[in-house]
């Protein structure tokens, strides 16, 4: 039998020589490699050419501005391109920080702005006073500032400050808690309370007996000298 050939069928192409393969995959290293290099050199220049030349620091009170800065992160040896807001989470946790804001203006001046807790009150206990804002949050540095809160028992501090906030605007000069209840001193008298919700609704009492020991039961309200 005689044999035939299909003369539009292609014969199969030659696969790569390996020699071939070796070097397409060399060019393509050199090429990567190449190109991390162009990458660094252009990130490193731009760390140099574009640094931090002025950091301005406002609303810091008790921080200095060499510390709030420290505390973002910011130095005039970073790179302005590259300095955000995640360099300056130290800041934003410190007890002193209630909030921070960060801008960037161009040509290289960082702005940080920062709003600072206030001493709020004084709690004394054991022997030590720690001061505190109104939400109480511990303020270390602090100078000690009214109202005094102290007290015994289960510690109730905590309510003795919301307590002192209710009646503020008397300029309250102590709070003293025991298991029964609060006794608030204020410029204008004094006041007892079993309960804060009480004090809320009554605390005006003060205003109307100046000078008085004012004792607020929940049957009613008692006036002593």
């Amino acid at each position: 039998m005689a044999l035939t050939t299909d003369e539009g069928a292609r014969a199969p192409e030659a696969a790569p020589e390996p020699v071939e393969r070796e070097k397409r995959s060399r060019r393509s290293l050199w090429l990567s490699l190449l190109t991390l290099v162009l990458l660094v050199g252009l990130g490193v220049g731009a760390w140099y050419a574009f640094p931090v030349r002025s950091v301005r620091v406002t609303g810091n009170h008790f921080l200095s501005a060499g510390r709030v800065a420290a505390l973002a992160g910011v130095s005039k040896t970073f790179g302005w391109l590259y300095y955000g807001a995640w360099r300056a989470r130290a800041l934003e946790e410190h007890p002193w920080v209630l909030r921070a804001n960060i801008r960037k203006v161009w040509p290289g001046t960082v702005q940080v702005s920062v709003t600072e807790r206030t001493p709020g009150a004084t709690i004394q206990h054991d022997g030590r006073s720690v001061v505190v804002d109104l939400d109480g949050t511990e303020l270390p540095g602090a100078k000690p500032v009214a109202p005094f809160v102290r007290g015994w028992g289960p510690d109730r501090s905590r309510e003795a400050i919301d307590a002192a906030r209710l009646l503020g605007r008397f300029d309250v000069r102590s709070v003293i808690y025991t298991p029964s209840g609060f006794t608030v001193e204020t410029s204008r008298g004094t006041l007892w309370s079993g309960s804060l919700l009480s004090l809320q609704k009554y605390g005006s009492g003060v205003t109307m007996y100046a000078g008085k020991r004012v004792s607020i039961y929940p049957w009613g309200v008692s006036v002593g000298e």
